[in-house]
């Protein structure tokens, strides 16, 4: 996992061109009361609205949310819907430039109905979608093309967003992909179900799910090994660097130009909705590749991301933090049997036991460090902090973090074993992972009464003590144990 934690922390605001089609997503919530007394249908009582971009535009929305600069290419039509979603996407900062207006086709609007039932776990009831399916006419396709041709000058990669509403015609899409290629960049297309895909020759990549790669390829895919053949008929057939198919729960199925085929699991979920998981899928894989990731990086973390997105209901946007949080803490959610797991959190359940413990008149020790290799100077200084509280949180660097802090050669241990092994002791109440350069920002969400710090340093230098102090907290310096350094062991082991 540390090499995405390093990808997520490096990968910059790479610019993402998205061409396809703008849809608004409208969802109406409320409870499932009864069946109705006029026809054998529930009765949904309304209680809220809410609007979402959609499509193409669900994909640079969640680009956005990831921190690329996003510009888009598409249509709406002349009408308040699609007034609302330009607005939208210039309040989210979205390149807009590119949303070309047609007035012969109303803006793409998909309205699902949401139902609670006696008020627990929202379901959806029903969808409802307003649209033309009809190719563009000749005169937006020019419109559109020039607007390509802007957009291109500026980005790192293309995502082809096809939704089968009429914008990506194998026109516009062959000067997309022609485009890419004079500029070097790549073209990475989402199809659309059952459609001529040879529209889409020449991209770098596409990723169709396993239905659509099944109608694409005439093939039925029920297994991994059926799914590499089909990304492979499909890297073969339409000149692509890479097939990809998506196995939702499966992960995703590779296949590559050098012949290597292999497939990319992903981690079990609690799967509350499955919408908005392929364009989270798309985002995140143009988003890592834009940055300079090879495909199997950009795949792996692509499936963090579409797992994460599926925990959630609705097309919903997922963020860096977020999968830093769950690429940090993923290894002790799968070996929940580790002895000492369970002492490592995340920052939101960490702050959870902690206001636990502080209603309990517990009050809470902090301190940081890159533990790379325990020696017994940690355990007595670790020992030393535990005392200053009843509960103690330690910090630890991420590796990249040690990288920048200690140089290339270290972390000597990955943060997962550094966590376990600090896990382990006694007076380690809770391990959380950080991953900047500094624990500025985790001291500000503890907020411990005592910060914790070796009497190597002046209390001047040590990082937080002025806002451990504003609010009433101290700060402590523990004595550090003679003749004990990692630094010094490693040199040591080196020599013998």
């Amino acid at each position: 996992m540390s090499d995405l934690i390093e990808l997520v922390q490096q990968v910059g605001h790479p610019r993402v061109l998205v061409v396809g089609d703008v849809m608004l997503d409208r969802y109406v919530w409320g409870n499932a009361e009864r069946i109705s007394q006029e026809a054998p249908v529930i009765l949904l009582r309304a209680d809220t609205r809410e609007e979402r971009l959609g499509g193409a535009s669900s994909v640079a929305t969640m680009l956005q949310a990831l921190g690329a600069k996003t510009s888009l290419v598409g249509i709406v039509g002349r009408d308040a819907d699609g007034l609302r979603t330009r607005q939208m996407l210039m309040d989210l900062g979205i390149d807009a430039e590119g949303v070309v207006a047609d007035g012969e086709r109303p803006t793409t609007v998909k309205e699902r109905y949401i139902g609670r039932a006696q008020a627990r776990h929202p379901q959806q009831m029903i969808r409802v979608d307003y649209e033309s399916r009809d190719p563009v006419p000749q005169s937006v396709e020019r419109a559109l093309a020039a607007a390509l041709a802007d957009k291109l000058r500026h980005a790192d990669i293309v995502l082809i967003s096809d939704y089968d509403k009429g914008v990506c015609t194998p026109g516009l899409l062959s000067k997309a992909i022609a485009g890419a290629k004079v500029r070097g960049i790549k073209a990475i297309a989402d199809p659309t179900r059952g459609g001529d895909y040879t529209k889409y020759r020449g991209c770098s990549s596409m990723t169709p799910n396993r239905l659509e790669a099944g109608l694409a390829t005439g093939r039925t895919i029920a297994t991994t090994e059926q799914a590499l053949a089909a990304a492979a008929e499909l890297r073969d057939r339409f000149d692509l660097e890479a097939g990809i198919v998506t196995l939702d729960k499966d992960g995703m199925a590779f296949a590559d130009r050098n012949g290597r085929s292999i497939t990319f699991p992903t981690r079990p979920r609690q799967v509350y909705d499955i919408t908005g998981a392929g364009d989270m899928v798309m985002a995140t894989l143009g988003l890592a590749l834009a940055a300079g990731a090879d495909y199997d990086a950009a795949i792996r973390l692509a499936n963090v991301a579409g797992g994460l997105e599926v925990e959630k209901i609705g097309v919903a946007t997922v963020t860096r933090e977020e999968i830093l949080a769950d690429l940090l803490h993923a290894p002790f959610r799968v070996n929940e049997r580790t002895p000492g797991a369970a002492k490592v959190l995340g920052l939101p359940p960490l702050l959870t036991e902690l206001d636990r413990r502080r209603k309990a008149g517990q009050k809470v020790a902090f301190t940081n460090g890159c533990f790379d290799v325990l020696h017994a100077g940690h355990v007595q200084y670790l020992a030393e902090a535990r005392r200053q509280a009843e509960c103690l949180v330690v910090g630890l660097n991420s590796d990249a973090s040690v990288r920048r802090l200690k140089g290339p050669t270290r972390p000597l241990n990955a943060v997962e074993a550094r966590a376990l092994v600090l896990a382990g002791l006694q007076d380690v109440d809770y391990v959380t992972i950080f991953p900047d350069p500094t624990p500025q920002v985790l001291i500000e969400a503890v907020r411990p009464e005592v910060l914790v710090k070796g009497s190597d340093y002046r209390k001047s230098e040590v990082v937080g003590a002025e806002f451990v102090e504003s609010y009433g907290g101290r700060v402590h310096l523990a004595e550090l144990r003679d003749g004990f350094s990692t630094t010094g062991l490693i040199e040591r082991m080196k020599v013998a």
